[in-house]
């Protein structure tokens, strides 16, 4: 089965671009929503589409644990299961198990203790696949090492050897031709590692290629240098995908190098601490400030939450401070959708060839309130 691209327009190194999946085209440059354990938090599957969201992730390692790829294959893959009619994308589990205190990293695998027994278990190139086969996702991830921030350059380049090595390994278990498998570039910081990475993946002519070892610790600037530097060396006729990406600057910035894809936490895990984005920057609504604020989240904004001013950030404060669930509900989806308008919105710049100049303007609008405010320490972005 064909996973074809289609690169529509660049504007400077900007892409748009549409994926074809057997479960719909993807417009690009494009955010993905996390379901971790089958689920986007706090948002139903129809509130998620109503957003613009046309794919979203889910975690490999998590769904192997609980309730298990067996059953998810049984009642008829993950797109019956969670009820999701488009795409999806599942990682291989390799972050969330690097990042077990208990993970013993091997060259045949990683051993590791289950969260939920207590039972040692294994899980190799062979395995990731086999449970990302049986899940049945559109776009799959091939499980490679997810070298920590800061690393040595010994420890990276022993990294990127097992990734490339994993990689072989991954593209031997893989037996679904509707499932894209992506390769994952690694090297932490190190640019003549992540061009030994690039070149090495690239000749293995995969449908699709990520950039990992980012959002480790690594800060925005370093994140932008490995970006800038890596995403030219990948090809310009297939998707190029940087993981666990991030908060709007993130994702500006990351798209002006040319990046299509992007997933992360952010959106739903910041809602449920009260957080949200806005035009203007991101503001917490459980501040004082906001407990008499008539104005919605965003003026500008014609989410379910936002339009005709149908909520206030008043009630929203209120709901927090009750502990109501809705708050979370509400500011999810408020969330998800300023990140997918804000992706048609760098997309039509890039059709219209001047995302450089839509990306300053958003950024002076962006950085003028949220560098006048003191923000409270925000959630990991994983």
């Amino acid at each position: 089965m064909s996973f074809d691209f289609d690169l529509q327009a660049t504007s400077s190194q900007a892409r748009a671009g549409l994926f074809s999946t057997p479960h719909g085209a993807v417009h690009t440059p494009t955010f993905m929503p996390v379901g971790t354990h089958g689920a986007v938090r706090a948002m139903t599957p129809e509130q998620v589409q109503a957003t613009g969201s046309e794919v979203v992730l889910a975690n490999t390692y998590h769904l192997a644990l609980r309730p298990g790829e067996a059953l998810v294959e049984k009642l008829g893959g993950l797109h019956a299961f969670m009820q999701w009619p488009g795409p999806i994308l599942t990682d291989s589990g390799g972050f969330q198990v690097f990042s077990l205190p208990s993970a013993e990293i091997r060259n045949d695998g990683v051993r590791f203790k289950n969260e939920v027994t207590g039972d040692v278990m294994d899980l190799t190139p062979e395995r990731s696949i086999e449970i990302q086969n049986r899940l049945g996702a559109d776009i799959i991830m091939a499980f490679d090492e997810c070298t920590p921030y800061p690393a040595t350059k010994k420890l990276a380049a022993t990294g990127v050897r097992r990734t490339l090595k994993w990689m072989e390994r991954c593209i031997n278990a893989h037996t679904r031709a509707d499932q894209a498998l992506f390769g994952i570039v690694q090297g932490s910081t190190f640019r003549e590692l992540r061009e030994q990475c690039a070149r090495e993946l690239v000749a293995m002519d995969l449908p699709g290629y990520a950039i990992g070892g980012v959002s480790v610790g690594e800060g925005h600037e370093l994140l932008c240098q490995v970006a800038e530097h890596t995403t030219p060396l990948l090809p310009p006729g297939k998707p190029r995908y940087l993981m666990g990406v991030g908060l709007p600057e993130d994702l500006i910035a990351c798209v002006g190098f040319g990046v299509d894809m992007f997933d992360c936490v952010i959106p739903t895990r910041y809602a449920r601490s009260a957080t949200v984005f806005t035009a203007r920057g991101r503001i917490r609504l459980s501040n004082r400030r906001y407990r008499r604020d008539a104005y919605p989240i965003d003026i500008s904004c014609d989410c379910y939450a936002c339009q005709d001013g149908r909520f206030t950030r008043a009630y929203l404060h209120h709901l927090f401070a009750a502990n109501e669930v809705l708050s979370a509900i509400l500011c999810s989806i408020h969330n998800v959708h300023f990140y997918q308008s804000l992706m048609r919105r760098a997309r039509q710049a890039i059709l219209d060839h001047h995302y450089e100049a839509f990306a300053g303007d958003f950024m002076a609008k962006y950085r003028s309130e949220s560098a006048s405010r003191a923000s409270a320490p925000m959630p990991s972005r994983r």
